[in-house]
């Protein structure tokens, strides 16, 4: 359910945005979110079609481009992908399992098709 409190906030970033460039209709809005992040396309869509009824983005479409979820090693500094089959954190480079997540919890709006 916490996807429709997210999804009043992309509403609402949306709205602001057209009412400041006078746009008439909001044909779609680019979302960047990353991978680890709980959220189900799906349901952000259907709770964006609710929440957006009445309003200069009723009909828009969300176009969800998914980003990986990387790593940092602390101790060697590499950069390497999550595997989520086994949320293996553990450095390929040097063994280390002090890493931090550095990308794949991202949630923006990235761009706005207006009309």
């Amino acid at each position: 359910m916490h996807e429709l409190s997210v999804t009043q906030s992309i509403l609402d970033i949306s709205l602001e945005y057209a009412r400041r460039h006078r746009a008439e209709k909001i044909l779609a809005v680019d979302l960047r979110i990353g991978e680890v992040t709980d959220f189900d396309d799906e349901w952000i869509q259907r709770y964006f079609d609710f929440v957006s009824k009445g309003t200069l983005a009723e009909g828009a479409k969300l176009r969800i481009t998914r980003i990986p979820a990387k790593l940092q090693c602390n101790s060697c500094s590499s950069i390497f992908p999550l595997d989520r089959s086994t949320w293996n954190n553990q450095c390929p480079s040097c063994q280390s399992k002090d890493t931090q997540l550095i990308s794949g919890r991202e949630f923006r709006v990235e761009a706005l098709e207006v009309n």
